[in-house]
Order: structure tokens, then sequence, then C-alpha cells
């Protein structure tokens, strides 16, 4: 090769790094202005603004699904609204030492609930606010039991004057299929263990039995009772509230009101007093001064603060307490947030065991439990924590019973809400058959097996008794199983467990008393409970929640794939009718979406129909 050849071999080469340079280059600023355009217009704070908590659908502890079909939906106004619960309250607890703000704006007419022990997590932030001296002020057009849970620890709450405040209590009601299933000739063979495990009973009966009665009225009671209590400290009457009678009478009070439905929540006290949007703005413009490019008072949202709030955030120390939410139903495998799946759970618990830094982990659990053995194996991985000395400290959340308190059970200690509800020790299996339902359209099964049990699982077959048997026999070992992991983790007998298990849910003010539950009080007691526990001193450690990381490519496409949703959505209508069809059967679809993951490998369950309404 001459050296004409190779210099200009050279030349080539560096032109051609030099092109790919560019090209990345190139690349970079297409990335960085497709960020720029989508990424959210964060206004600054002014030095004088309300504080705006503005919680849309449901509050919940974790957000469901894949990040990019989340954000996709969410532009097609198809996803559940939901608000991540720790968003509200380090929001208020961060503008309680905020010198910008000046008052708490309350707006919840977007609040969907989700659950008295969350609403009494938020509750529990103002109420600390208020120890600033700042003034709180909520407002409402109408207030729902949830929506005013929250709006009771305002200094100053405003109604409509066309508006309505209605509290109605709780109830418990759900389908019961019994009647479609014996129309389509579907044999849903049930097996259980627990007098009060009602779960099975939708399957079985057309109604609600004489022992889920007794057993939903005592935790339906129980947390009417804390709802009442809550109200009576927001609004000073700590001896006697005066909801009940609110509710008892509402036809009375609204007959002599003569169907004013705002003036009847104004004159048994609930509210501070009548008036329009518009007239609170001016009052507040009063307080913080006005905006004059919006025409509104000075003020900033609370996900707009708690953003500009994190990014300011100092360095991380090197001690932490870990926590891992683990909210939704238990299912096995991999599964995105929202549900806890077995591996998936695994693989954030191992996250914490390997990280050095991590010191003790709090479990954040709202779940009404589900599939047997992926309970077991969340649970094996909690020991596996604890025995690698990493202390292990359950947080309750709404919810943590059956499969839920089956992975509660084994921390060093299990913190609940007094409106919580857990317990729910018990287990049933499904096996539904086909075989009368075939035979209406003509279709019969018939063969031949080597053994009896050759045709016992087939869903065409009718369900002969030894298979019959064999999983009864199987829920009631699981049931021993059950108990007798909890009489050894809460240091009982099983006698002891036994008689409070049967499948019963407890409120939480009630498992304290019977031993399933170490104490209690919110969320931040548990992450306190667990510094201690690990020999962290207040100040000295971080709170780092553990989950899936979202790596540069899938933060890429979760901004690529917003951009072109957003320019879709004006191309496209949406279907507005096939989306009010949709919720109108959102009660059913939620019950065949919970029977279809009904996937356990031996077909046993640990879950609670603890839903209220």
């Amino acid at each position: 090769m001459t050296p004409v050849v190779r210099f200009f071999k050279f030349v080539w080469r560096a032109l051609d790094a030099t092109r790919k340079v560019l090209h990345l280059i190139l690349l970079l600023f297409l990335f960085l202005l497709i960020f720029a355009v989508v990424s959210p217009k964060v206004p600054p704070i002014p030095q004088k603004a309300a504080l705006v908590i503005a919680p849309q659908g449901v509050l919940v502890e974790q957000l469901a699904g894949d990040p990019l079909e989340r954000a996709v939906a969410e532009l097609y106004g198809q996803e559940r609204p939901e608000t991540l619960l720790r968003d509200i309250v380090e929001a208020i607890e961060a503008a309680k030492t905020d010198d910008r703000i000046q008052v708490l704006v309350l707006d919840l007419s977007g609040l969907a609930g989700g659950g008295l022990a969350k609403l009494e997590e938020v509750a529990a932030a103002i109420r600390d606010f208020k120890t600033s001296g700042k003034k709180v002020i909520s407002y409402g057009e109408a207030f729902d039991q949830s929506q005013y849970y929250i709006a009771a620890n305002a200094d100053e709450i405003y109604l409509d004057p066309q508006g309505v405040l209605l509290i109605q209590g709780y109830g418990h009601y759900r389908m019961f299929l019994k009647g479609i299933i014996d129309k389509l000739a579907i044999d849903v063979n049930v097996f259980r263990a627990g007098e009060f495990k009602s779960f099975t009973e939708q399957f079985t009966r057309t109604d609600m039995s004489d022992e889920e009665r007794e057993a939903t009225l005592s935790w339906l009671n129980a947390l009417w009772e804390q709802y009442q209590a809550g109200i009576g400290r927001s609004r000073g009457a700590e001896e006697e509230t005066p909801i009940e009678a609110y509710v008892n009478d509402f036809v009375a009070h609204v007959r002599a009101h003569r169907g004013d439905l705002a003036a009847v929540a104004l004159e048994r006290g609930l509210i501070t007093g009548l008036k329009t949007r518009r007239e609170v703005e001016e009052q507040l413009k009063s307080l913080v001064g006005e905006d004059e490019r919006r025409h509104t008072y000075n003020h900033v949202l609370h996900t707009h603060y708690i953003a500009t709030h994190r990014a300011l955030r100092p360095l991380k120390r090197k001690d932490r307490v870990g926590v891992v939410v683990l909210s939704g139903e238990i299912l096995d495998g991999s599964h995105p947030p929202g549900t806890i799946g077995s591996d998936s759970a695994v693989r954030l618990l191992r996250n914490a065991l390997d990280d050095e830094r991590v010191k003790a982990v709090v479990l954040r659990i709202d779940s009404p439990g589900g599939s047997m053995f992926a309970s077991e194996v969340i649970r094996r991985e909690i020991a596996a924590l604890k025995a690698a000395g990493k202390p292990v400290i359950a947080s309750m959340s709404s919810v943590a019973a059956s499969g839920g308190y089956y992975i509660a059970m084994d921390a060093d200690e299990i913190w609940a809400s007094p409106a919580t509800l857990t317990g729910s020790i018990g287990v049933f299996g499904i096996f539904p058959t086909i075989e009368r339902s075939l035979e209406k359209i003509g279709i019969t099964v018939d063969g031949v097996g080597t053994t009896p049990l050759a045709d016992a699982l087939r869903i065409d077959r009718t369900l002969k008794q030894e298979p019959r048997e064999v999983l009864q026999l199987a829920v009631e070992h699981a049931y021993r199983v059950f108990v007798d992991h909890v009489a050894r983790a809460r240091g009982k007998s099983f006698q002891e467990i036994d008689a409070v298990a049967q499948g019963r849910v407890w409120a939480g003010v009630d498992a304290v008393e019977r031993g399933l539950v170490d104490e209690l009080g919110s969320y931040k007691d548990a992450i306190a409970a667990a510094a201690r526990r690990a020999g962290l001193k207040e100040g000295e450690y971080d709170v780092e929640y553990i989950e899936p990381p979202l790596g540069w490519r899938q933060a890429l496409a979760l901004q690529i794939q917003t951009l072109a949703a957003r320019f879709t959505k004006s191309l496209v209508p949406s279907d507005m009718l096939a989306m009010r069809a949709r919720k109108a059967l959102a009660p059913l679809e939620r019950e065949l979406t919970r029977l279809a993951r009904l996937a356990d490998p031996k077909q046993l369950y640990y879950y609670c129909p603890c839903q209220v309404e």
C-alpha cells in the first residue's frame, strides 16, 4: 500500500468518524427537542401563593399499569384516574415550612375515594400543616363522603349555594352469580376452609349468608365509627359528632328546608358558609394576591409543587429505609404496578436485600390477597430479608387481608390504621365444569383413561367424588398451613389464631386487640419504627422507594409515544358512546376480570371480598 493510498484511507476514516459524531449530536438534539415539547411546563412558584391540593380519581399507593400505556391512555381520557397518596402527603408536608405558601386550598371535586385509611393519612398531614399557623380553605360544588372527610380538616369549608353534602355511611354490596350460572348450566365446584370465608358465596348463593352478614356488619360498623371519630377530631368535637344524626335525619332536614340541600349542611354546622367558586377566589386573592396573567389568585397545583420540591432535594445520604409497595391483587409471575406479581415482587425484595445502603425495609401493603402460591413465594423472600439481618416492618394501608395479611405476618412489626381491613385468614378453591352447558347445545364428551384420575380435572367433565375430596382436603391443609404460619409469626398457639381466623375480616382497631397487628399508626410511624430497629437516627437517613427502574430507552419511548398520542388525539375523536358503555358495565367487567385472574397452580386462594361503597 503506497503512502498516498494510506493517506486517503486515513482521511476517509477521519471523515467517517466525524460523520458519526455529527449524527449522534443531531439525534441528541432531536431527543432534547422532543423532551422540551412534551415535558410539562412547570410554572414558577410565586413568593406569596396558595398550594392547591387537587387529587384526581382514586388515592392509591401505586399507580397501576405500564408507564407507556398509562401515558397514552391518559391523553385519550381512557385511563382510570389515580393520584399517588405519597405525592399529596409530601406536598403538604413541604408546604408547611415553605414561606412562599401562605394558605392551603383543598379542591376535592376530582377525588373518588381510595379507602378510609388513605384519607386519614391526608387528613393527618393537613392537621400537622395547620400547626404552622397557616390557613386551610376548602371549597366544593358538592362533597361526597370521602371528599368531606378531608375537607372537614379545613379552617373554612365553603359549599356552593346549589350544592349538596352527601354522606351515606358504609355498605358492602356485590354481585351474586348463581342465577346466571344456573341458566348457563355451569357447575361451579367450591371448596373452602373458614366459617366466614365468604368470597365463594357469589357462585353458590343468590344473597348474603347470615355468617357473612354478621362478619361484614362488624367491620362496616368499625369503619363508620372511625369515620365519625375522624370528623369529630377535624371539627373540634371529639366527644360527639353530628354526622350520624345528619345521615339518619337527612330526609327530614331536607323536607324542613324545602329541598335546599346546601342549607341543610349549613344549618347542621358541617360547613362554614355558602359561596360560589368566584367568591372563594376573590377571598383567596385578598390572602395571596392576584395572578393577573391567569386572572385568578396566586397559586400552584400540588403536582407542579411536588415536582419542583423534589428537584431541589439535597444529595442522598448513605443509610436508607427502603420501601417496597405491594399494591393490588396477588398473582403468579410478573405483572405491572398496581398488581402484585410474585416474580415482580421478588425482584424488588432482592434489590432491597442486595443494596448495602438499605438498612431496613418497610412493606407498604394495600391488597385483598390472591394466589396462595404467589403469596408464599413473596413470604419466603421477606423471610430471607430478616435472615440477612435487615428489619422488616409491615405498614398496612386500606386493605391488607387474606393474602395481603399472609405477606405481612412475618414482619418484625405490623402497623395498621384503625380503619385498615385485615385478617380474612381463610382459603378457598374453585373449579368450574361445563359438561351440562355443552349438552344444552348438543355436545357430549366421552372417552377412556388409564386411571380413575385421567378425567379428574377436565372442565368438560363432571367433577367426581374422588377429586372433589382431594381438593377439599388440599384447601383444609392450606388453611392449617396459613394458621400455623400466623401462629409462629405472632408467637401464639394454633388454637388462638384459629379462633380469630376462620376467614373473618377485622378492622385494624379490632385486629390489634386480637393480636393480629402490633401497633396502630400511620405510614410515617412505620418508617420511624423501621429506622429505630436498624439503629438509624432521625435526620440521618433517607426513605427510598424500591421500584422497577425506568431505563433511558423506556423513558425516551415514553416521551415519543406521548408526543405521537397528542398529535393523533387531535385527528381521531374519542368514542364517547363506547366509553360510557364501558363505564356502565364496569362492575361486571371487574368481577369477570377477577375470575379470569384465578390461576393459582393448585387453584387455592387467599382472597378477601372486603370492598366498601
